[in-house]
Order: structure tokens, then C-alpha cells, then sequence
């Protein structure tokens, strides 16, 4: 089982665009997360009802520069637990180097072993001329393209109170050499209790594309924390083998204090 891919599927298709099309949003001050900002997270799977913790997840911030200009650096690192390894050993790396200034990304690394399948592919960004350059060629995207780990972190910033129940919202993401129009549903808010604790939160449906480890159509739910960090809490979806669940279970250096929780566990 892809461990990581979950959890970067869920953080990117649930935070998109605030409005009907992406064009209006090519540059985003930020106000979400801070310089050195640190989340783990937990995968648990099940087949019978009984979830196991199946792999963990890092996702991380610095301050760099690159190219001299000033940029954040975004890491994901995933990998499944030991168990788990004896079925499908993961070991992702996800990066991700954004304009401090607008949140566009200017490169992005893809390096990946799931199962003995390793994939690499570096992406270079040129928004001026609406092309990416990686590993295997030169492609045409759409304005304000976002990729996998810089969308996380872009859509932070946008202000969920500007939609109601039952919104669409589209964004475009460029992965392994393609672009990808998709969409979330705003589902409302409520509070969800996660194995760290009980949360008020915000609810969201993305639209998955079918594929190997995914079930196509609206079968993921994703709940963020309802206050400026904007953080995963919690993402449940049904797999072809089975169902996941992926937690928040630790966080360091927020930009805001974590108000959205009610108690900890």
C-alpha cells in the first residue's frame, strides 16, 4: 500500500483556489505557517473494521534561498512502519521550493521507493511562459499550477469562510508530467474527535480520479482545523483493499496557537 501517496493526495485535494477558477489567485501573502513549522501524522489501515498503524508522514518549513531568491522549503518525508514493510516498504521524499512572495512554487522533487519502485522527477517552474521542465521534458500548464506539496501551503492562507455548504471549488495541480483539474466539496463544519484529541473542524469531499490505490468519485473526507493554521486533523477514505485513516498526532512551532482544539486525549 502506497502509504505517503494517501496523505499527499488528501493534504493537496483538499485545499484548492478560493474562487471558480485558479487564474484569480497567482500571488498570496502568508499568514498561515511559520518558518520551521513541524507535523507528524499517522496512516492506520483496516480490512475488518480494526485499524493498525500502518506508516507516518513529516511535513516541514524552512527558510532558504534558491536561485537567490528567497523561498520556503517544504519537505514531506513518508514511510511505513516495519511491519508494514515486509508487504510494501515506502520510503517518499516530497519538496517543494515557493516564492515567499506569492506561494507559487519554483521547483519541485518527486523521490520515491514504494515497493521497490522508485521514481524520481525534479520540476522547474517557468510561470512567465506557463511551462514546467522535469526529469522527462518540457509540458504546458495552466496559470497559477500548483504541485503536490506546494498547494498544501498555498491554500492554507485562503479564508474558508467565503463559501457555503455544497461549493465546488477547482484547482489545477501538475504530478507525474500532468495536469489535473479536480475539485473539493465544502461539506460544512463539526467537531471530529482524532487520536490526538477533539477538534472543531473544517469538512471537505475531494473529487479522486481512479486509479490503483483509490476509489474514483467523492469517497474521501478530509477535516481541517477551523482556526488560521488551517491544519490536516483527519482524512478517511476507502482504498481498494480496505480503508484508511490518517491523523494529526504531533506539531511544532504553529504560527497560531491551535484554538480548534477542544481537549486532548
Amino acid at each position: 500500500m502506497n502509504i505517503f501517496k494517501c496523505i499527499t493526495v488528501a493534504a493537496t485535494m483538499m485545499f484548492a483556489p478560493n474562487d471558480q477558477t485558479a487564474d484569480d489567485f497567482c500571488g498570496i501573502k502568508n499568514k498561515a505557517f511559520a518558518e520551521g513549522e513541524v507535523v507528524n501524522m499517522t496512516v492506520y489501515y483496516s480490512t475488518m473494521g480494526a485499524y493498525i498503524g500502518a506508516g507516518e508522514a513529516t511535513f516541514s518549513t524552512s527558510l532558504e534561498r534558491l536561485n537567490g531568491k528567497p523561498v520556503y522549503h517544504v519537505v514531506g518525508l513518508g514511510k511505513s512502519f516495519s511491519f508494514f514493510d515486509n508487504f510494501f516498504k515506502v520510503r517518499d521524499r516530497y519538496e517543494s521550493y515557493i516564492d515567499t512572495t506569492t506561494l507559487q512554487p519554483f521547483r519541485f522533487v518527486r523521490d520515491v521507493n514504494e515497493g521497490g519502485h522508485k521514481i524520481y522527477n525534479l520540476v522547474n517552474f517557468n510561470h512567465s511562459a506557463n511551462t514546467a521542465t522535469s526529469t522527462n521534458g518540457i509540458f504546458p500548464v495552466s496559470d497559477c499550477m500548483q504541485d503536490v506539496m506546494s498547494a498544501v501551503y498555498y491554500a492554507r492562507n485562503i479564508d474558508f469562510n467565503k463559501y457555503k455548504t455544497g461549493d465546488r471549488i477547482p484547482f489545477d495541480m501538475f504530478l507525474d508530467d500532468e495536469v489535473f483539474h479536480l475539485y473539493i466539496r465544502l461539506m460544512g463544519k463539526e467537531k471530529i474527535k482524532t487520536k490526538y484529541g477533539k477538534f472543531n473542524a473544517i469538512k471537505f469531499k475531494p473529487l479522486l480520479i481512479k486509479g490503483t490505490m483509490f476509489k474514483g468519485g467523492e469517497q474521501m473526507t478530509v477535516w481541517v482545523s477551523d482556526d488560521p493554521n488551517h491544519l490536516i486533523l483527519r482524512v478517511e477514505s476507502p482504498i481498494t483493499v480496505g480503508s484508511i485513516k490518517v491523523d494529526m498526532m504531533g506539531y511544532k512551532n504553529l504560527r497560531y496557537p491551535l484554538s480548534s482544539l477542544i481537549s486532548k486525549r
